[in-house]
């Protein structure tokens, strides 16, 4: 639960401790924005005030299922002008993301890494109990690829925002962010699994 905002301090606080840290960040959006409704501080705006704050090593920076609606023309710009590695949606549809978290994990390498989950990252099919969501996004299964697939990183913190059960009389958005909370505590590190 809890809007993407909650991530900023979380990373202010750890990179007090272990410097700059890597981020897995799993979204619809790059949540990278400026200013909003005169607010610098805002759900859109979190990881533009963590570059800010040399908070991200941002070549260890991987964005994956960003799509749907922009302000900018150029929505995926500033990402790419950090050095972040842009995922879009369209490069996940139909495939296995195996291949692609082989890559992410020679990328972040040893040091510590983040992993920040929006749900709507996921299709509003299987989650739609978020306030911003945006069609053609990942599956269940892609999702569990892309957190499993962190198995091995110096995990030093996760979360998973932006759940709003209101929005789902189903349930399964909460059932879903649940599950997907159960497996990052699974692949941190120290933890045995069978």
């Amino acid at each position: 639960g809890g809007d993407h905002t909650i991530t900023y301090p979380i990373l202010q606080a750890l990179a007090a401790k272990h410097g700059p840290v890597g981020l897995v960040h799993v979204d619809a959006h790059s949540d990278t924005g400026d200013v909003a409704l005169g607010e610098k501080i805002y759900h859109g705006s979190p990881f533009r005030r963590c570059v800010e704050e040399r908070l991200l090593d941002c070549g260890r920076v991987v964005q994956i299922g960003l799509r749907g609606s922009s302000y900018d023309p150029h929505a995926h710009k500033y990402c790419l002008e950090q050095g972040f590695r842009v995922v879009p949606a369209e490069e996940c549809w139909m495939k296995s993301l195996e291949p692609l978290m082989r890559e992410v994990r020679a990328q972040m390498g040893d040091k510590p890494v983040y992993i920040s989950f929006d749900i709507d990252g996921l299709d509003p099919a299987y989650a739609p109990g978020t306030g911003t969501p945006e069609i053609a996004g990942l599956t269940p299964a892609q999702a569990l690829e892309i957190i499993r697939g962190c198995k091995g990183l110096n995990i030093v913190g996760c979360d998973l925002v932006e759940v709003s059960p209101m929005y789902d009389v189903s349930g399964n958005t909460a059932l879903l962010g649940a599950n997907l909370l159960f497996e990052m505590l699974c692949v941190l590190p120290g933890v045995k699994t069978l």
